[in-house]
């Protein structure tokens, strides 16, 4: 994923079954959206191919990058565009040897300059901090700075995304920080108006950033 400007980075809730279909195609047919990411938890593969589905067909429709979460097998098996690995799943050079040279590979690395480091040179594609803000989506443990997006941006040209409980009302100061990438769950499933309006509401504080 490359970027000129900060761009949307959807996250699924847990729960993809249902009308779940219908909210992605309000949320990428109301304004740009760069990635979407699959994240189930506790269900087999065969299962997560089922739900993973439906969702990757209105990516691709959208052309929006379709990522899994946490499971480079499962990423391999639906052939998606990247995978996203906490820092328990394991290493990104292996996952790069499943999956190829053209697979986006994303890595959390919470509140830690080294751990940055060490995802870039283990050949990662973006490298995710967080949770700047409290979040429901899961428990936190580690809370950066906003700086800490505006040291990355000044050293490396790898994107970093900017990740924990972000909502319209908040993402301006992680955008100004220098993130690449907003990553928004709740911020957009759980928005009052609904997906399509939050969406929207992004794209009025995305698009009026600065190139750089």
């Amino acid at each position: 994923m490359t970027t000129t400007h900060c761009q949307l980075y959807l996250i699924s809730p847990l729960d993809v079954g249902g009308d779940f279909p219908a909210q992605l195609e309000e949320a990428l047919s109301a304004g740009p959206v760069a990635a979407f990411q699959f994240r189930v938890k506790d269900i087999d593969q065969h299962e997560a191919a089922r739900l993973a589905e439906p969702l990757q067909a209105i990516c691709a429709a959208h052309e929006v990058a379709f990522i899994v979460n946490d499971d480079v097998a499962l990423a391999k098996r639906l052939k998606a565009d990247g995978v996203h690995l906490g820092q328990g799943d394991g290493d990104p050079r292996e996952a790069r040897r499943l999956l190829g040279p053209d697979t986006q590979i994303g890595v959390t690395c919470h509140d830690s300059r080294h751990l940055a480091m060490e995802a870039g040179e283990a050949g990662a594609d973006y490298v995710a901090f967080g949770a700047f803000f409290p979040t429901t989506t899961k428990a936190v443990e580690h809370h950066p700075e906003p700086e800490i997006l505006t040291w990355w941006q000044g050293l490396f040209e790898l994107p970093c995304v900017a990740i924990g409980g972000i909502t319209v009302d908040n993402a301006q100061i992680l955008v100004d920080a220098g993130a690449d990438f907003l990553a928004v769950s709740g911020g957009v499933w759980a928005h009052p108006e609904g997906p399509g309006a939050a969406v929207r509401a992004f794209a009025d504080i995305l698009e009026n950033q600065p190139a750089g």
